[in-house]
């Protein structure tokens, strides 16, 4: 009992610890334990959090400041915690227009994978997945990384042999990945329905074992945490309403609680990266749809991996809190909507139904969407743009939540050298004009 108690506090207050089982964690959090007994927990919670401190602070906006990231979701977090903690550059803003990781952040399926095609997407996705494998130790802070393993599944000929590419591909990068036939998925996965007469039959899957999920809020406020401990302004309820320019070069903007002057700006808006574009006076080749999920009643833990299918629209795992977290494909219109239509829910659930008879009977608890933007040739974009000092980070489809970690580490990179990492250099918004695209729609799955 009292191991399990130790475990909880770690876990859920992120006390102190390693990597490692129950012992350990146990073993990590014994004094913490002794100095926050239960009666101390109770007596916070009565007190209705009034003398709790605060995890980051809330400063009002200095007059200028070396850069500001435009975005408090995770990539912007990010990229403000790495501009700080790897380069030094601590004189740093964030700022949000509502609060932390109410964008795209909270509003995902949290999958945590790095299965891309083409060498350029597979070195940016697994640099992400390593940093992954890290992160509650470096932020001292449990983002609840689960590596469960991620199932990509074949229902006829033609998936098989690309699925086979891919894991080719992805094993001459060095990244874990292999091909299961129709029992190995069954024992992987026993709940999925593998008999001959369905309609989409499955007839095989590719495995990723490291892949998995990871708690959304956790992510953002880890990164929140660790880069206000570093000295990085967190300015929440602040929107940017203008882009101050000199002629081609960036010196500040206009936001709703003043003008803040800044020879560096990072973009990390999904959903509204146009938007801002636009206020800098140039397009970006992007399209912005709805995207939505759904998540059931919660019930006792009964699938133990992510299962995504391509053919049939729909990909599903379980949550720590029992809920069967269900994603769909983006629906078809143009759109700022976080809602997103019924049909496609509709279309979802079906599907999986049919690959999980099980859970014809449940019910659902609630369903949202978010607003993704995608490229011609579902990739991000991240570099420098026409206008010298604003860097933009965009354009990252179904895939942001996976690449948080390596899409901030990257940006920030980029930011502080004025130059881009080699991981993000074929993500440069000029390959547009060059014709260097990384057609990643087949790795993006069920999105595009």
């Amino acid at each position: 009992m009292r191991v399990a108690l130790v475990v909880f506090l770690a876990i859920h207050f992120n006390f102190p610890c390693e990597r490692g089982d129950d012992i350990t964690l146990y073993r990590r959090s014994e004094s913490a334990l002794q100095k926050y007994s239960i009666f101390s927990l109770a007596r916070n919670a009565l007190s209705r959090h009034e003398n709790w401190r605060e995890a980051w602070r809330s400063p009002e906006p200095k007059p200028a400041y070396d850069v500001v990231i435009v975005g408090g979701g995770g990539h912007g977090l990010a990229t403000a915690y790495y501009l700080a903690k790897e380069h030094k550059i601590t004189n740093v803003a964030v700022v949000e227009k509502g609060w932390l990781g109410g964008g795209n952040t909270g509003r995902n399926t949290t999958i945590v994978r790095s299965n891309y095609l083409w060498d350029e997407s597979a070195g940016l996705y697994e640099h992400s997945l390593k940093l992954w494998e890290g992160l509650s130790q470096k932020l001292n802070f449990n983002v609840m990384f689960s590596q469960r393993g991620v199932l990509n599944l074949a229902h006829n000929l033609h998936d098989l042999r690309e699925l086979s590419r891919r894991v080719n591909a992805n094993r001459l990068n060095g990244i874990d990945s292999e091909i299961l036939d129709t029992e190995g998925v069954k024992e992987f996965c026993p709940l999925i329905d593998t008999s001959e007469t369905l309609r989409y039959p499955v007839l095989g899957a590719s495995l990723q074992r490291r892949g998995g999920v990871a708690r959304h809020d956790a992510v953002a406020w880890g990164y929140a945490r660790a880069a206000d401990a570093l000295g990085v302004d967190i300015i929440q309820n602040c929107e940017v309403t203008g882009i101050l320019r000199d002629g081609d070069v960036v010196q500040g903007l206009e936001t709703s609680r003043g003008t803040i002057k800044t020879n560096k700006v990072g973009v990390v808006v999904a959903g509204h990266c146009s938007v801002l574009a636009n206020m800098a006076g140039f397009r970006l080749p992007i399209e912005s749809h709805p995207l939505q999920a759904l998540v059931s009643e919660p019930v006792k833990p009964v699938l133990h991996c992510v299962v995504m299918s391509n053919a049939v629209h729909a990909y599903i795992s379980q949550s720590d809190k029992g809920e069967l977290v269900i994603g769909a494909g983006i629906d078809s219109y143009v759109s700022y909507s976080q809602s997103g239509g019924f049909d496609v829910v509709e279309d979802t659930l079906r599907a999986v139904v049919e690959l999980f008879p099980m859970f014809s009977r449940m019910r659902m608890l609630r369903q949202w969407g978010g607003i993704v933007d995608i490229c011609p040739d579902a990739s991000p974009i991240i570099g420098k743009t026409p206008v010298q000092g604003l860097y933009f980070n965009c354009g990252w489809g179904t895939g942001g939540f996976k690449a948080t970690p390596g899409s901030g580490n990257v940006f920030a990179h980029t930011i502080a050298h004025d130059e881009p990492h080699p991981l993000n250099a074929p993500f440069a918004l000029d390959r547009f004009t060059t014709g260097a695209l990384v057609d990643e729609h087949g790795a993006a799955a069920v999105a595009h």
